[in-house]
């Protein structure tokens, strides 16, 4: 996901020679490719809602993020940490009726404030672990590419991460598959999607997701078929060019080469 990103010190990579890329790229995107659960796990809370519990964030002090149940946290790994007050939302109550030849769908429904929610900020978990693997360092890669990592503040909990428009990531506590995230947002930021208004959204996705694959496949690291699963579905849309597999290879090359780990054998 972008967020108006930004390139900051970042040039595009440079070109890899025409015609070298494009049969490898559709080669990796054609095999078994899946849509990762953690992308709908969450409740969606509309803009009035988010709003509401953004507002209270403000007068209590707590940073707005992801929304969910006490028991929605429990499932995510996460728990609510003691003396939290839940977040007061609007929500949909199913009134009782004496007609029983009703459908439970079609039952009348009112709206009702309830405390119901709690913010990120207001759980507790185990902490992020940067992703550090024999061959590649992500705080190394950081360094080297000049990104900043920042706090998840996102509404969404659906939203596995975002790249900022100062060239910042961030990444949920509980995305799916975080390694993954951090390559996609990675590819946001170094091809510098935000600032190039010509390029469609399918097809940032397409090359953020195609170098979250290979980098997913070069460390040895699990989540390649979920990295194809959105590709795959957003071609339909969007056919895949050698332009845009030069673009996925040479990110990857980039990427990789930035958190390249000393031998120090």
């Amino acid at each position: 996901m972008t967020n108006n990103p930004t390139n900051t010190d970042n040039s595009a990579p440079a070109r890899v020679p025409t015609g070298s890329c494009l049969g490898i790229v559709q080669q990796a995107i054609k095999e078994l490719g899946l849509i990762h659960e953690a992308y709908h796990r969450s409740y969606g809370y509309g803009l009035r809602n988010q709003l509401l519990a953004l507002f209270q964030c403000a007068s209590r002090g707590n940073v707005p993020g992801p929304l969910a149940t006490y028991r929605g946290w429990e499932r995510a790994g996460r728990h609510v940490m003691r003396g939290q007050k839940a977040l007061v939302l609007c929500v949909p109550i199913t009134k009782q009726t004496s007609d029983d030849a009703i459908d439970e769908d079609d039952a009348p429904r009112v709206f009702v404030y309830r405390s119901r929610c709690f913010v990120l900020s207001q759980t507790d978990g185990e902490p992020y672990e940067p992703l550090d693997v024999p061959a590649w360092s992500e705080e190394i890669a950081l360094q080297h590419l000049g990104v900043k990592r920042v706090s998840f503040d996102h509404p969404d909990g659906n939203v596995q991460g975002y790249a900022t428009d100062d060239g910042s990531i961030a990444t949920n506590p509980v995305a799916g598959l975080p390694h993954k995230t951090l390559f996609h947002e990675l590819a946001h930021i170094i091809l510098n999607h935000a600032k190039d208004k010509t390029i469609p959204r399918s097809v940032q996705e397409v090359e953020a997701e195609g170098v979250a694959l290979f980098c997913c496949e070069a460390l040895g690291l699990d989540g390649a078929v979920y990295a194809r699963g959105y590709p795959q579905r957003c071609l339909g849309k969007e056919a895949l060019t050698e332009q845009m597999a030069q673009r996925i290879i040479t990110t990857v090359h980039r990427i990789l080469s930035a958190g390249r780990q000393e031998d120090t054998s």
